[in-house]
């Protein structure tokens, strides 16, 4: 089923990425706001933002942070080219300074230090992910097209990942939505991070070649109502697989097959439907070691099953390994019963031990809650491929990351909203995850950069989000901290990662993540919390925000 894997092609995907993602894929307000800092005098000046989402996705207890990558590679090819300031100076107001253009041309990202959670980790609402430093105009610049490449790729890999939990660890998983993606783009990236998310293949060709995902495919129904008789095979002969025989009449051997088939399992050989037994056996010449065709195109029970088996064993008697069979629309769980009865009944009574090992595909508009539904009947499904509910993420369309300031020339700054949810924590951080004496995080502490790390065995005092309550205490068995340095001064600082280097990252950070917080139903609210130094100061600047805000009455 699964057509070799190419490794992947790093010049293929910078081109690629290039193309996808310039230094224009932004909003025009970043250039009127770098503008008027430039225009102002204060583009040179440090700023940090920070980005993170505000709840966890599909009302679940966890995320997992993806498109870090992305935005390494985005930081890296940051330049504009002459045609691009030859398009901004058609856009702007005709009154911008002709300078800007000459500064904007110079621009790069030398001055850019990121800081982030690694790729492929556990995340939870209002954890900062990455941290962005740099000249002021820059960072500003960078805004949408990193929420851009952060926001879909971290939604997409965590409903991949509840897919996962929801089918549990032993069933494949086969990613198919690309015909049903917002655009190429959205398709790729989904084929990508859903594969990092736990996905185990994908349909989409494009995404094996670039990050070197495995890919597989069947056929559609299209092909097998294309026929209509057996008039149609050609060529009509197949060779053994050791080819030692000339090739025989594969027709005439299927038929022979066929009655048999028909015969102890007490089919109507009248309702077995011509052009599926001819679609069948040309595809099983043209790939007799990859056969696994969709029989549902017309009655599995009555025709597509038979014609099966009959077509499959006539490639086991000359030595070929057919696959299995693809099941697209009915009760899926039932069919695979049925199924995989007939092929251990033709196992037995033909003694043909390969249809022990055929696969089930089941493709019917799979949900996470159908995914879930699945596991809780008896079915013999092995693979399940999803789709539309998949790569469209219907459950959530979007994470809502953002993208905010949070210190400038060295001073914290702090969003202070009239919805408590916008409001934002000032200055520059360091998160750390505490973990239980098993092992399992309980806790996300975000501080202040300078204040010193937690220490294993040692009683804190921090304040939790989103809580109405005063400090709590609490002390940790182990101490990580989640921030590395990924790059600095015009540099990818962190080696960037493979899809699949990055998928069995995913697995073991969820792997550690206590079973109460990844439930898929009504999970655990999982911790996050301030220190108290960083809790005195957002006190603090609320505080001198509400006694500042008369100042022009006043003087």
């Amino acid at each position: 089923m699964a057509a070799p894997s190419s490794s992947t092609c790093d010049g293929a995907m910078a081109r690629s990425f290039r193309e996808r993602v310039p230094p224009l894929l932004t909003d025009l307000y970043q250039f009127t706001m770098a503008y008027a800092y430039w225009r102002a005098g204060r583009h040179q000046e440090p700023a940090v933002f920070e980005l993170f989402f505000r709840d966890n996705p599909f009302g679940g207890g966890f995320s997992l942070f993806a498109g870090l990558d992305d935005c390494l590679l985005f930081l890296r090819s940051f330049r504009f080219t002459d045609e691009d300031v030859e398009f901004l100076c058609s856009v702007l107001p005709a009154t911008t300074d002709p300078a800007f253009f000459q500064f904007l041309r110079g621009l790069d990202c030398s001055g850019v230090t990121l800081r982030s959670v690694p790729e492929g980790t556990v995340v939870f609402a209002r954890v900062p992910l990455m941290e962005v430093a740099g000249p002021l105009a820059v960072v500003q610049l960078l805004e949408t097209s990193l929420l851009c490449l952060v926001n879909y790729a971290s939604l997409v890999c965590s409903n991949a990942a509840r897919f996962r939990l929801a089918a549990g660890p032993q069933r494949k998983l086969l990613e198919l939505g690309l015909r049903r993606a917002q655009g190429p783009d959205g398709g790729l990236t989904a084929s990508r991070y859903t594969h990092i998310g736990g996905f185990d293949l994908t349909s989409n060709v494009q995404a094996g070649f670039l990050f070197g995902i495995p890919v597989a495919g069947t056929m559609a129904h299209s092909y097998v109502t294309s026929f209509n008789s057996l008039e149609e095979v050609w060529p009509r002969t197949l060779a053994a697989a050791d080819g030692d025989l000339d090739p025989v009449d594969f027709i005439s051997l299927t038929k022979g097959w066929l009655s048999r088939v028909c015969e102890i399992v007490g089919a109507e050989p009248a309702k077995i439907r011509e052009g599926e037994l001819a679609a069948f056996l040309s595809y099983a010449i043209a790939y007799p070691n990859n056969f696994l065709p969709v029989i549902d195109s017309y009655s599995v029970g009555c025709s597509g099953l038979l014609n099966f088996c009959a077509v499959a064993l006539a490639l086991c008697e000359l030595g070929h390994r057919p696959v299995g069979v693809r099941l697209d629309s009915g009760d899926l769980c039932r069919q695979s019963v049925s199924v995989r009865g007939v092929f251990r009944l033709c196992s037995q009574h033909f003694s043909v031990p390969d249809f022990n090992s055929l696969i089930i595909v089941g493709t019917n508009n799979i949900s996470e809650q159908s995914m879930i539904e699945l596991n809780g009947k008896e079915n013999e499904i092995d693979v399940v491929g999803v789709g539309t509910h998949l790569v469209t993420c219907t459950k959530q369309p979007s994470l809502g990351c953002v993208y905010k300031l949070v210190e400038v020339r060295g001073k914290p700054r702090m969003k202070i909203s009239e919805d408590p949810e916008k409001s934002t924590v000032p200055g520059r951080k360091a998160v750390y995850r505490l973990l239980d004496a098993e092992g399992h995080p309980f806790l996300d502490l975000v501080c202040l950069a300078v204040e010193p790390p937690p220490e294993p065995g040692v009683p804190l005092s921090c304040y939790p989000m989103g809580a109405q309550t005063s400090s709590v205490s609490v002390t940790p068995a182990q101490v990580r901290s989640l921030y590395l340095e990924a790059f600095t001064t015009g540099q990818v600082s962190h080696p960037l990662s493979s899809a699949a280097e990055t998928r069995a990252k995913v697995q073991t950070s969820l792997q550690t993540l206590h079973p109460r917080h990844k439930r898929l139903q009504d999970p655990e609210s999982y911790t996050v919390a301030l220190s108290e130094r960083l809790q005195n100061l957002v006190s603090e600047l609320r505080r001198g925000s509400s006694n500042n805000s008369n100042f022009l009455l006043s003087n």
